[in-house]
């Protein structure tokens, strides 16, 4: 096995100190699995908390920060946090305005998330939530009841974040923040397999010269396995999949996002062939990021995300953000 890691059981432990030492702008908890944004609770707004295994960063812990998220809770590599790190992450950040949670559709996500919900609410925490559920490829796969929340939560937490920096009410966040996720799809195509740091080996068999269209940012099964194809082809494949489920009358944010271990010059490559499609498709774009966002460790491939935005929602994009894994306008 190589990784740059000591032993598998500390790896989301070892992970959390060298983020608190990188980043003194966040207070994290690295015994609770609790990362919150230092100046919380912010007077006045809402405050946006999410989490779920770790293995996919920047998400979400990298997302924590002004204009973004105000918590995250990080569980083990692909394993749901509990109940108490998303109470006790809930009160430090709770000013009086609400919490709205940002949960993927992953079932050990949606159960934990709904019984802290519950907890908080008892502790005098006012509790709103948003399912992100963007993922067009399967329903019913190995980890989720429906569809599979993926890139569209980059879009979610960053829309919703910039809305409560404005001060605007929970419920106006939290309807904001389902009308990014109804609006938006994904479809992810991997090259290679995911290795775990406990399993010390990839986790599905995906023999050379071949890829899987439509896989999970867990490993999880897609559409179908295929002979290698050129990035073209790809870009074709993962965009009509989505436009097959989403038509936009308006234009679209366009995430193209690495699954942890596609360099970036394939990256722009890709994205260079994705916006050919949606020329082609008649898709206007408005606005595009590339990079690692919502990753698998160490799976090679490429997620598409888009997003259908109006005049509000574009101006909530566009606003300043600074967090460890996305920043600009300040």
């Amino acid at each position: 096995m190589r990784m740059l890691i000591n032993v598998p059981e500390t790896v989301v432990a070892d992970a959390l100190r060298g983020m608190a030492a990188a980043h003194p702008e966040l207070a994290v908890d690295v015994e609770n699995r609790v990362i919150v944004r230092r100046d919380a609770p912010v007077a006045g707004q809402v405050a946006l908390l999410s989490g779920g295994g770790s293995g996919h960063e920047p998400l979400h812990g990298g997302f924590v920060g002004p204009g973004m998220l105000s918590a995250a809770c990080p569980g083990e590599v692909f394993t749901s946090p509990v109940p108490d790190q998303m109470v006790r992450a809930a009160a430090a950040v709770d000013s009086g305005a609400g919490v709205l949670f940002v949960v993927k559709n992953y079932t050990g996500d949606v159960l934990n998330f709904d019984m802290a919900a519950e907890l908080a609410e008892d502790e005098g925490i006012q509790v709103a939530k948003v399912l992100v559920n963007d993922d067009v490829a399967v329903t019913d796969s190995l980890y989720t009841a429906g569809r599979r929340g993926t890139g569209a939560t980059l879009f979610v937490e960053k829309i919703a974040g910039a809305a409560a920096r404005e001060g605007r009410p929970l419920e106006q966040v939290e309807a904001l923040a389902r009308r990014v996720n109804e609006g938006s799809r994904s479809f992810g195509v991997a090259l290679s397999a995911v290795t775990t740091p406990a399993k010390g080996s990839p986790t599905f068999d995906l023999p050379a010269g071949e890829l899987e269209l439509g896989i999970g940012i867990h490993g999880e099964p897609g559409r179908e396995r295929r002979p290698m194809m050129t990035s073209g082809e790809i870009a074709e494949a993962a965009v009509d999949a989505v436009l097959t489920d989403l038509t936009p009358r308006n234009p679209v944010l366009v995430l193209v996002n690495g699954m942890g271990a596609t360099p970036l010059l394939e990256l722009y490559g890709f994205n260079a062939e994705v916006q050919r499609v949606l020329g082609e498709r008649g898709v206007a774009v408005a606005r595009t990021l590339v990079g690692n966002y919502v990753t698998s460790l160490d799976m090679a491939g490429a997620s598409v995300t888009l997003c259908e935005i109006d005049e509000d929602l574009l101006g909530l994009w566009d606003a300043p953000v600074r967090t460890p894994g996305l920043r600009w306008g300040m």
